[in-house]
């Protein structure tokens, strides 16, 4: 087996749990105090948003 300086291969479950533990780690160090993050809160906004039936008036309902 040689060590060269050639990225090795690993399978994608393998780079999913090395993205996931880098991700926890940049939460881990945004969450520490005095450390400024990317952490921009959002407005809340209302979820009701639900269009109103209008298929009686459409169809000529009785």
């Amino acid at each position: 087996m040689t060590e060269s300086n050639e990225p090795r291969k690993i399978d994608l479950a393998e780079a999913m749990r090395q993205k996931l533990q880098q991700k926890k780690q940049q939460q881990q160090n945004a969450n520490k105090p005095g450390m400024s993050g990317n952490q921009q809160t959002k407005a809340l906004r209302s979820q009701n948003n639900k269009k109103p039936n209008n298929q009686r008036r459409r169809t000529g309902g009785s």
